[in-house]
């Protein structure tokens, strides 16, 4: 079995990783520019984007390391909800999500070497309407904070969501079940 590299700050990730039994693994944080060209879908965004994590990673593993690195964003309509940049943008964004549904994408890229696999991720999530009171509660929660849309799932947001279709871990931050198949190829086996 190979070394594995999650490229990824997110506590998220690394606690999903470990969900799934993959507990030997290293982290590292590579500063990757995650700009990304005009008029791509919110798939060839992430994607793009977990590429360039994937590149930049390059100078911080070994070459036979196998590197899982992600990148998730929140859309809604055409708007890419990023993480909040205070307490009004985040109260800013869970206004627009009220009562609406948006969609979750997350690109992957698992590279050892040059051998490089790519995937993404969709899930349309649905918010129930809320309150000025219920969105200003869970800002001051400071749960929403570091999370793309302003919300997350696996905690007290889980109070604001009405349904998904798709992938929940994917609204975590990394679809599992495709990544296990990702790294079956590089001779990674979780199950």
């Amino acid at each position: 079995m190979y070394h594995v590299v999650l490229a990824s700050a997110s506590p998220r990730r690394q606690e999903l990783l470990r969900r799934v039994g993959l507990t030997a693994f290293d982290v590292v944080a590579p500063h990757a520019d995650e700009t990304y060209p005009a008029g791509l879908s919110p798939e060839a965004t992430v994607a793009h984007i977990a590429r360039a994590k994937a590149e930049a990673a390059r100078a911080l593993t070994a070459p036979e390391d196998v590197v899982v690195t992600a990148d998730t964003m929140v859309f809604l309509g055409g708007e890419r909800l990023g993480k909040p940049r205070d307490e009004a943008d985040a109260l800013r964004m869970l206004a627009a999500l009220s009562g609406r549904r948006h969609t979750v994408c997350t690109g992957v890229t698992v590279r050892r070497g040059d051998k490089l696999k790519c995937f993404t991720a969709s899930t349309d999530v649905y918010f129930r309407e809320l309150t000025e009171r219920e969105r200003r509660a869970y800002v001051a929660s400071g749960e929403p904070m570091d999370k793309a849309g302003a919300y997350g799932i696996q905690g007290l947001g889980a109070l604001l969501v009405e349904r998904i279709d798709g992938d929940f871990f994917n609204v975590m931050g990394m679809p599992l079940l495709p990544l296990a198949r990702a790294l079956e190829e590089f001779g990674v086996t979780l199950l």
